[in-house]
This record gives C-alpha cells, sequence and structure tokens, in this order.
C-alpha cells in the first residue's frame, strides 16, 4: 500500500503528460545516438517508448539540429524535451518545431533579453522549462560565495533561476537540483522543496554504470520519493537508455509507488537449504516478466521461512528436498517436483 503523503506542487503540463500538482511520477531517459543521425534518434525513441519511458529528452547542440524534434515528434506519442545549452535562439528553433519542453539553465544564456525572447516563446505555446542545475557547472559567484559545491548553493543557483523566469512573466517552470554526490543531491533537493512549489524532476547525475548507477540512484531517488518529494525521475546511467527506464520503473516498484506487475519476494538462502533456490527464482523471475498482475510472488528456500515468513504473498513456493511446497497466503497447496516448481507456480498465479 503507499501511504506517501506527496509534496504539493504546482501543474505543469508536458504534451500530454502532466508533472506536479499530484499527478502520477513519471519516468524520463534522454537519447544518446548524435542529433545528427535523425533515423538513428528516432528508432532509439521509439524503442525507449515501448520500454516505458513517458517523457523523452534530446540534445539539440545547434540550431540545425532542431529539425530532429519534428522528426521525434511524428514518430512517437511521448512529449519531447529539447536540451538546450548557450544559445537561446536554438530554444527558440526547438520551440517551433514542436517542442513540448524545454530544458535549459537561463544563467548560461548571456542576456535578460535572450531569456525573455524564450519566455515569450514558451509561454506563446504553452511549453514548459526545466531548469536544469548541476553541481558541476554552478555559477562561479556561488562557487565564491559559498566556498565549494553544497546543497545550499545549488539550491539557490535554481531558485535564482527561476526567479528570472518569474520576473519574465513565465512561471510554467520545473526545476532539477543534480549531483554526483547523492547526500549533496538529497538535501539539495529537500532544500528547494521547502522554498517553493515548483515540480521537482529528480536525479543523480553522472551515477555511473548499470551497477553502480542504479544503486546510487535507488539511494537519492528512492530517499526523496519515500520522502514525498519528486514528480518526475530520470536514471541517468553509462549504457543503453532502455536500462534507464527500466531501472526507473523498478525503483518505483521497489518503494510501492508503481503496481504494474508480480513483486518477487525471496530469502538469500542458508545452510537449510536443500534445493537450487537462485536457479529457481531466477526462472521464476524470467517466467512472470511479462505478467501485469499487481501480486506479490514469494520463492523461499526452506519451510523454516517459507509459507510462515511469506505467508503475504499471493502464492509461494519453499524449498524442499529435491522438491518444494506451493502455498497462497501462507496456506500449503501441494508438493511439487523441483523441476516443475515455476510451471506449477505459474498456474497459480494464472489462477489469481
Amino acid at each position: 500500500m503507499n501511504n506517501i503523503e506527496r509534496r504539493k506542487s504546482r501543474a505543469v503540463h508536458c504534451g500530454n503528460v502532466k508533472i506536479g500538482g499530484g499527478a502520477t511520477i513519471t519516468v524520463q531517459s534522454m537519447l544518446n545516438a548524435p542529433a545528427e543521425d535523425v533515423a538513428g534518434s528516432v528508432a532509439q525513441a521509439k524503442r525507449l517508448e515501448l520500454a516505458g519511458c513517458h517523457i523523452l529528452r534530446a540534445a539539440v547542440p545547434t540550431r540545425e539540429d532542431a529539425k530532429l524534434i519534428a522528426a521525434l515528434k511524428d514518430a512517437v506519442s511521448i512529449p519531447i524535451v529539447a536540451d538546450i545549452h548557450f544559445d537561446y535562439r536554438i530554444a527558440l528553433e526547438a520551440v517551433a518545431a514542436g517542442a513540448d519542453k524545454i530544458r535549459l539553465n537561463p544563467g548560461n544564456i548571456d542576456g535578460t533579453e535572450r531569456v525573455k525572447a524564450v519566455a515569450k516563446a514558451c509561454r506563446e505555446r504553452n511549453v514548459p522549462i526545466r531548469i536544469g542545475v548541476n553541481a558541476g557547472s554552478l555559477e562561479k559567484k556561488l562557487l565564491a560565495q559559498f566556498g565549494d559545491i553544497c546543497p545550499e548553493a545549488l539550491a539557490v543557483s535554481a531558485l535564482n533561476h527561476a526567479r528570472l523566469l518569474e520576473e519574465c512573466d513565465f512561471g510554467n517552470i520545473v526545476l532539477s537540483l543534480k549531483a554526483s554526490d547523492v547526500q549533496t543531491m538529497v538535501q539539495a533537493y529537500r532544500i528547494a522543496a521547502a522554498r517553493c512549489d515548483y515540480p521537482l524532476h529528480l536525479g543523480v547525475t553522472e551515477a555511473g554504470t548499470a551497477r553502480l548507477g542504479l544503486l546510487k540512484s535507488a539511494a537519492g531517488i528512492g530517499s526523496l520519493l519515500l520522502d514525498g518529494i519528486g514528480d518526475t525521475i530520470r536514471v541517468s546511467l553509462t549504457d543503453d537508455p532502455e536500462e534507464e527506464v527500466r531501472a526507473a520503473a523498478d525503483i518505483l516498484r521497489a518503494i510501492g509507488m508503481r503496481h504494474d506487475k508480480p513483486q518477487i519476494i525471496s530469502c538469500p538462502t542458508c545452510g537449510r537449504t536443500k534445493i537450487d533456490l537462485i536457479g529457481l527464482t531466477n526462472r521464476v523471475e524470467a517466467a512472470l516478466e511479462g505478467c501485469a498482475k499487481p501480486i506479490t510472488v514469494a520463492v523461499m528456500g526452506c519451510a523454516v521461512n517459507g509459507p510462515g515468513e511469506a505467508r503475504h504473498a499471493d502464492v509461494g513456493l519453499a524449498g524442499g528436498d529435491g522438491c518444494a511446497l506451493l502455498f497462497a497466503k501462507g496456506q500449503i497447496l501441494r508438493q511439487v517436483p523441483e523441476e516443475a516448481a515455476p510451471e506449477e507456480l505459474l498456474k497459480e498465479v494464472d489462477r489469481l
């Protein structure tokens, strides 16, 4: 059961997806194909949509690359975010091409009039702006003021940029305050969450490879979501972007904020185990990959921690000596051979 009290934030609409305002947490990713490779980018975008990505970001390094936005819009139905740095004219081109959201840092667009031009273009088309602040690109004056990168500096930077947009009569804003250090990231978001009502896009930047990046992201993003902070997330991995989407979905499932497939619980094994529990659990997990039932499935090592300890599971297996006990809600149904255990378990899942 999800009883997390969400932070109240204003609602922002990115294309057909609502961010904030109590909306469901959305999963984002970013294309890593070169922007000039339109065909490759479109193909990757289609794969990401199929993988479950809700919002997709694409780097737009030049004005010419803005054509990628229109191609993506034609290819997929999920919203497209244009990632812009330095040249405000690229942002204008991206908005004109149909971008559903712009990600930029107003501080690196030189001149108030240029920021006003971007804000005006976005306001006219109801395109939100995500202010993306990263620990690695903090303004020199803030580094001098605070002495180093710190959560307070990140929060001040983001809120200063938001104020700049508000002064341009633009409030359709999402904030992100990313750092590669998990504690810095978590504390920065907590500060910002207490000082504003903008929706927050969560992420640990430069998190690392699939294994370490997922762990850091789970610690940082998961901590904030459990506090009720966060409206949309990205797990940044040095890997295929599809793995980012899967990792983000798994984090949401792990903390009880997504219920779209079985939750598998299994014990770590011990000297009492007389069954290939690791292999058995992997087979069960693979067999349930396409199942969309929000149920709990247990795979336990022995009778000691089987039907009793996992009695809350809708269905489960408890290992024996070359066999397994099949149980449901703590009640033993029957004994099955080890080799046939996954298939027998699936029969019970089908009955649910």
